[in-house]
């Protein structure tokens, strides 16, 4: 008994310097678990894509910046720059991610969720995931998101899922044309299904 009591007391503390994953609509899965020094050893760090507080799509120190997609990052700083003349500025809750990253996001929402059907609703496998390939952005605060979904068509910049307002993909021909259908959620989004 003593021994359960002991590695339970473990487990809360490496558990207590992670943040529980939010679904809530004003913040990425990824935006739950910012880089900590309080973080356990061997956890993915900024090298992987982890965001410190207050990174900006000009941060070109922050990986998770500077390994989007050149494209990608060329319309979300122009959209950004759009948006500062309103009042509005961009935060990245997360960007490009490694592997690891990804993986450990998953089990995350798995353990939360309860199975790997409904955290795929939230979070995507390292292999199919935009983020890792660099071709996806978390973008908060909510106003930006909201001045995402109003204009970034005329900066190529698409919400892909319904219930992820943050997640941004570029989409070049929504300048002209709009953006495409928007899929409920990952599970719906045949690129997932590799």
């Amino acid at each position: 008994m003593a021994g359960l009591v002991a590695v339970t007391a473990v487990i809360a503390g490496v558990l207590g310097h992670l943040v529980p994953i939010s679904a809530s609509a004003s913040a990425s899965p990824a935006a739950s678990l910012r880089a900590s020094p309080g973080a356990p050893r061997g956890a993915p760090g900024e090298a992987d894509g982890v965001v410190r507080g207050g990174t900006t799509v000009f941060d070109d120190s922050a990986p998770t910046v500077a390994r989007l997609d050149p494209e990608l990052l060329k319309a979300l700083r122009r959209a950004a720059v759009a948006a500062a003349e309103e009042g509005v500025e961009f935060s990245v809750n997360s960007g490009w991610r490694s592997p690891r990253y990804q993986d450990q996001l998953l089990r995350k929402a798995v353990a939360e969720y309860g199975s790997a059907e409904e955290a795929a609703r939230w979070v995507a496998t390292a292999k199919t995931s935009p983020h890792v390939s660099g071709d996806a952005v978390d973008i908060g605060p909510s106003r930006a998101t909201a001045w995402l979904s109003r204009h970034g068509a005329a900066h190529g910049l698409c919400q892909i899922y319904e219930n992820e307002p943050w997640h941004y993909e570029l989409r070049s021909e929504a300048i002209g044309h709009g953006c495409p259908r928007i899929y409920a959620d990952p599970t719906q989004d045949p690129r997932m299904r590799q």
